[in-house]
């Protein structure tokens, strides 16, 4: 009884130090993120660090040995810490920290879904994200593994092979290696994804070599770096995040012995953890355990999280007091009082800490963390997040609410994404809330699937540009390359598209006691097929590619059971986004729907070749922007169920709708009108060119590639006047990107331009048949008079009846099909100045474009 006293003594006293810590620090609290602020970038520590201007380096790398800026620790366990004499962090403070916690929490977290593992998934291939896995994997199979590994040998004092890659990897480098941990996670996510035979050789070749370097260091120290960079962290001198690169390593570790099966893997990550374990206990055990709360300012990625993933693994109690050694108490603190106060900290420094205490929740059932995490994501969701799911402003958070004014080049750090993707999922398998599984198929869709430029292997961007008229190939980082980039994003790129299939299925567990059945969860429609084990069931998904013109998605589950047992229940996500006129069918019979926002329960003993289809009509939607101040409420972004519609657009974001319906002033483009796009081009001594406007003015360009900025304006619309065989008879060309305008002349002589449908006269032009296949376009109102190419300018030019070679070659120019196509769920929507064709996101490579509209009511 004494002993129990004494602890609800110390119990009031934390909380005493916790609050007055609190109320004394939270001006400085901000400190909790890297000092000076600027050096929490990884853009600007690149840039920093391959300066040559010395005077700058000097200026940010400040004298570091004054440690006399006070650190935050706002947390009852450090408060709880501070009570215990300072005898050296040994066993006896652990057990004081974990005699605390059963005091605190004596209870267990509880039951969780389980997603299906990778094993079981398989997407189709035929699929947007199929694709872009096949493409992805593409690119971790062009890797080179002695590339990979070459400053591990270096480090290790092993020969290296070949040469190193550049960018972020380069020997120069102080953050290099953290893509090789990407490479461990990503090529064996890939593996259980695919069962891709070569790229399981090739990891596990990577593995092997790492393993010789561990091997030779022989401390269990494994980087591509050497440990002097720990000293310098621990000093508490500038050197660029080394536990951030430990983490993806000893991740990547982890998830080769999960995965794929591989136990040197977790041999190699034990070590590693054993050697770090050693390094902060002599810190703290030299210094105090603020000491090692202060080296935490330098960024540690997701250190408790791997560390604790790594405990479930091992049971070894080192592992979990480590990992509560990184759960940044400066920062979670703030989250466990309830603060929005994270503008100013560089956001993908503290999303994997939060994700970490997510983690700890699941292991140690302590509810503080789940409200941490909770709260966490309420605020984002919120106050911080871009219509698209991102998140963070050249890679920090903003003021909550004042979105508007942070429209850049440089949104969303896409590694961001990737860490906020982990949240929500978490999130999803505790509570079973549709909230965090509509912010999942949002994210997913509209930013990690727009990070990919098309179906070229390797080449990905860092940032998602909102700026209006931007482009996802303008701003500083523009697309990156495949050897010579390797930024932080890169990294979570090929992995955000090795686990695509992750995220579908969650498996409720059977409880008995409770009379329940197994459980099937489907949150994101993706076709796909996954292999229930434990509910003996096999599922094929397939889902109809939205379209515009056909405002439903449809999606057709067959099910085939196993063997014969007892029911269970397949629960399917009615979005939010869709109507109460959505339909279900079980074997062709109609079945009771739930509201929008709700699960449809489906409990049936499955036998061979039950289908279920589901019938959920598309809505349009405007989403203000998260900014509330008044001179801003007129900026909207456009969806049409998950997917977020850009306007393609560089200087004119002005919508002008005339109805309250979006339908009567967004409309879809018909399905036909692929099939009338058209390209026009000549050839020249040097290189083929395209009929282009430019600044509403006609010009001859070099031909574009598709998915350039350029093809945009190198491609047009016939619009058939008569109908009558398409190169015999009267057209207008309506540019792909200006809806609603025509190309016209301006008389003879004159230059041509584009102009509005109201003006059609001088739009008509007779599609005259060459000899050479080739054709010539005549205006309608000027007979004898053609489009011609005069040195790059397009102007209306006469055959006076002395027509030459010259001339009917700069009147005849090759009828292509379109460069650009229109993506099958496009709109186009009335401007103020002009129409806008609307598409999703994903689907631009370097078009210019714009996300949020000025709302001109």
């Amino acid at each position: 009884m004494k002993g129990l006293m004494f602890m609800e003594m110390l119990l009031i006293t934390m909380l005493i130090v916790l609050l007055y810590d609190h109320h004394h620090h939270h001006v400085i609290g901000k400190e909790c993120t890297n000092i000076p602020t600027q050096l929490s970038s990884h853009t600007f520590r690149y840039k920093l660090l391959n300066s040559n201007n010395q005077t700058w380096k000097q200026e940010m790398y400040y004298d570091s040995s004054d440690h006399s800026h006070h650190h935050l620790t706002p947390t009852d366990e450090s408060a709880w810490a501070s009570l215990l004499p300072k005898r050296g962090l040994k066993q006896d403070e652990f057990s004081w920290r974990m005699m605390y916690r059963k005091v605190k929490n004596p209870g267990a977290a509880g039951e969780f879904l389980n997603e299906l593992p990778l094993s079981d998934v398989r997407l189709d291939l035929d699929s947007i994200y199929g694709q872009a896995q096949r493409t992805n994997l593409e690119y971790l199979l062009m890797l080179d593994v002695d590339r990979l590994v070459y400053s591990f040998r270096v480090t290790s004092g092993l020969p290296t092979v070949g040469k190193a890659y550049g960018g972020w990897e380069s020997p120069r480098q102080e953050l290099r290696g953290h893509f090789v941990g990407h490479y461990l996670s990503a090529s064996a996510q890939m593996w259980a994804s695919t069962g891709n035979t070569t790229l399981k050789k090739k990891m596990t070749a990577v593995v092997s070599s790492l393993a010789a370097c561990q091997d030779k260091i022989g401390t269990g120290y494994l980087s591509a770096f050497p440990s002097e960079f720990f000293d310098r962290f621990e000093a508490i001198k500038r050197v660029w995040a080394p536990y951030y690169t430990i983490h993806k390593i000893m991740a990547g570790l982890v998830d080769q012995y999960v995965l794929a099966g591989n136990s040197q893997a977790l041999k190699m990550v034990t070590k590693m953890a054993d050697y770090f374990c050693r390094r902060v206990q002599n810190v703290i055990t030299r210094y105090t355990i603020e000491r090692h709360w202060l080296s935490l300012n330098e960024e540690t990625g997701g250190m408790n999280d791997v560390l604790y993933r790594l405990y479930t693994i091992t049971g070894d109690m080192k592992h979990l007091w480590l990992a509560h050694l990184f759960d940044k108490p400066c920062f979670l603190g703030l989250l466990a009082m309830k603060a929005d106060d994270i503008s100013g900290y560089h956001a993908n420094t503290h999303i994997p800490i939060v994700i970490g205490a997510q983690r700890r929740y699941e292991v140690t059932g302590e509810p503080l963390y789940k409200e941490i995490a909770t709260f966490f994501m309420d605020i984002v969701n919120s106050s911080h997040m871009y219509s698209t799911g991102g998140t963070s402003v050249r890679e920090f958070w903003s003021e909550p609410k004042r979105l508007a004014t942070t429209l850049h080049t440089e949104n969303e750090e896409s590694c961001t994404t990737y860490n906020m993707l982990k949240v929500s999922r978490n999130l999803f398998r505790w509570t079973k809330e549709m909230a965090y599984a509509d912010y999942y198929e949002r994210a997913l869709t509209n930013s990690v699937l727009s990070i990919q430029r098309g179906k070229e292997p390797g080449v990905m961007i860092y940032m998602l540009p909102l700026a209006p008229g931007s482009s996802k190939a303008k701003g500083f980082h523009k697309w990156g390359s495949k050897f010579n980039d390797f930024w932080c994003c890169y990294g979570t790129g090929i992995e955000s598209f090795s686990k695509l299939g992750d995220s579908i299925y969650f498996e409720e567990a059977r409880n008995v006691e409770a009379g329940n059945g197994h459980g099937l969860y489907i949150i994101q429609y993706i076709s796909s097929s996954a292999d229930w084990k434990s509910g003996q069931v096999f599922l094929a998904q397939k889902v109809e590619p939205a379209v515009s013109w056909d405002p439903h998605l449809r999606v057709t589950v067959m099910i085939t059971s196993k063997k014969q047992g007892a029911p269970s229940t397949l629960k399917f996500r009615i979005p939010f986004w869709t109507t109460s006129n959505a339909k279900a069918l079980l074997n062709g019979q109609a079945i009771p729907l739930t509201d929008p926002g709700t699960f449809l329960s489906v409990t049936k003993q499955w036998s061979s070749n039950d289908i279920i289809n589901l019938d959920l009509p598309i809505t349009l939607r405007m989403e203000a922007i998260q900014d509330d101040r008044p001179e801003y409420a007129s900026l909207h972004a456009i969806l049409y169920g998950p997917y977020l519609l850009v306007g393609l657009t560089v200087d004119d974001f002005d919508l002008q709708p005339d109805s309250s319906s979006l339908s009567d002033w967004i409309v879809p483009v018909p399905q036909q009108f692929n099939s009338q796009l058209i390209s026009l081009s000549q050839k020249t001594v040097h290189s083929t060119l395209a009929l282009s406007h430019i600044n509403n003015t006609i010009t001859m360009q070099k031909f574009p590639k598709p998915g350039s900025n350029s093809s945009v304006f190198a491609t047009f619309r016939l619009v058939f006047t008569e109908q009558q065989d398409m190169f015999s008879q009267a057209v207008m060309l309506e540019p792909y990107s200006l809806p609603g305008s025509l190309l016209v002349h301006q008389g003879r002589g004159n230059s041509l331009a584009v102009d509005s449908y109201s003006v059609t006269y001088n739009s008509v032009f007779y599609m005259v048949n060459g000899d050479d296949g080739t054709v010539q376009l005549e205006a309608q109102s000027e007979e004898g008079c053609f489009v011609s190419n005069a040195g790059g300018v397009v102007r209306l030019e006469c055959d006076y009846g002395e027509s030459d070679d010259e001339f009917l070659k700069a009147t005849s120019f090759v009828v292509r099909d379109g460069i650009n196509q229109y993506d099958p769920v496009s709109f186009v929507a009335k401007g103020l100045r002009r129409n806008f064709l609307l598409q999703p996101l994903f689907s631009l490579r370097d078009e210019h474009y714009t996300v949020y509209f000025n709302i001109n009511q």
